[in-house]
């Protein structure tokens, strides 16, 4: 498997396959990690890295997840279109793409795992699986932990638990996800009100792609802020108790918008798959809140011949690395409104529209 093979595929995140799909995109887990015997990365010289690097390689490149090799890459020889690529699909975050110096990441071929050498932390281990599905998450990343702690050292102290270079993420290490879909909730204005209760029991809310990005495509990833004082079983409990009281709330929004506002609701839809499908030039962030809008309706019974796994697939292969990947071109902001125009149009029509496929 190489990282080209990737592009045609839908990423785990939006495969749209699991259990609460239609409103839950994704449950993942992640863990941070540190060797004992080397200071934390912000300490850390280029030796020093390089020596991580070559280490944690070397141990979790034999670690196999259902017989099948992991695929390696080294972070800091690929072209910053290939990083972006691996951010778009969730593989590596924003932070590790824009670092400098050694680093990698090994992915199974599923795109469920993940793990990060020399992100924030010496080692980043990711789990994601399509749906709500946390405990089976939560069973994979214990695991895949397992394997490697029998292989390495990682700083620990009995009182405080795993060491990290955030204080944040002393004890567990662990970071509970769960993306949902809520544009009912932003349509009826109720997502601050819902938002403002998670913050009072320590949950996070944060954007697409973690802390400090926006919230596109009505996409938001609810999160533990506490890592110290509780086990990861009540982390991941916490995290598990409180999503189906979010699918609950949009459900009821949908339920709402159906009843008592279905002519806009229905004319918000069509709009979108309007737009979407004739347009001959479109930004990513406008392609992605018009999509937000068509895979409601398309949940909602509204529009018929449109599958969620292909209009999933849209969301991430319309984004500017993948759009770039899939034209085999570099292409400058205006190219890519113009290219993804006509890939919309493609996927949407269902190759009817003669006219994009010849411009």
């Amino acid at each position: 498997m190489e990282l080209n093979d990737l592009a045609p595929l839908c990423g785990e995140w939006l495969r749209g396959s699991g259990p609460e799909s239609d409103i839950v995109i994704s449950s993942r887990i992640r863990l941070a990690r540190n060797l004992a015997e080397f200071p934390f990365i912000s300490r850390a010289s280029p030796q020093e890295r390089e020596q991580i690097e070559s280490l944690l390689h070397e141990q979790i490149i034999e670690i196999k997840q259902d017989s099948e090799e992991l695929m390696y890459l080294n972070v800091d020889d690929l072209e910053g279109l290939d990083r972006q690529f691996l951010v778009e699909r969730q593989l590596i975050s924003r932070e590790h793409a824009d670092s400098e110096g050694a680093r990698g990441v090994a992915i199974d071929s599923g795109e469920q795992m993940s793990l990060m050498i020399n992100e924030e932390d010496h080692l980043r281990i990711q789990v994601m699986h399509s749906g709500l599905d946390l405990e089976n998450v939560w069973q994979q990343i214990n695991h895949i932990d397992d394997l490697i702690e029998q292989r390495v050292t990682f700083a620990y102290s009995k009182d405080l638990g795993y060491l990290t270079a955030c204080p944040t993420n002393v004890g567990t290490g662990l970071r509970v996800s769960v993306m949902l879909h809520l544009p009912a909730l932003v349509i009826t204005r109720q997502l601050d009100k819902v938002f403002r209760s998670l913050q009072k029991i320590s949950l996070a809310v944060r954007g697409l792609y973690g802390e400090g990005s926006q919230a596109m495509g009505d996409f938001y990833q609810i999160s533990n802020q506490i890592t110290l004082g509780r086990s990861e079983e009540e982390l991941v409990a916490q995290v598990g108790d409180v999503v189906p009281k979010l699918i609950d709330y949009e459900r009821h929004a949908r339920d709402f918008l159906l009843k008592e506002s279905h002519e806009n609701l229905h004319d918000r839809v069509s709009r979108a798959f309007g737009i979407l499908s004739t347009a001959r030039t479109i930004s990513s962030e406008e392609t992605m809140m018009l999509l937000s809008s068509v895979r409601m309706g398309v949940n909602l019974g509204m529009i018929d011949d449109l599958q969620i796994p292909v209009l999933n697939q849209l969301f991430i292969h319309t984004q500017p690395a993948h759009l770039q990947k899939l034209s085999g071109h570099v292409l400058d902001t205006a190219d890519r409104n113009i290219e993804r125009a006509k890939y919309l149009r493609r996927h949407l029509l269902g190759g009817k529209d003669g006219e994009a496929e010849q411009n």
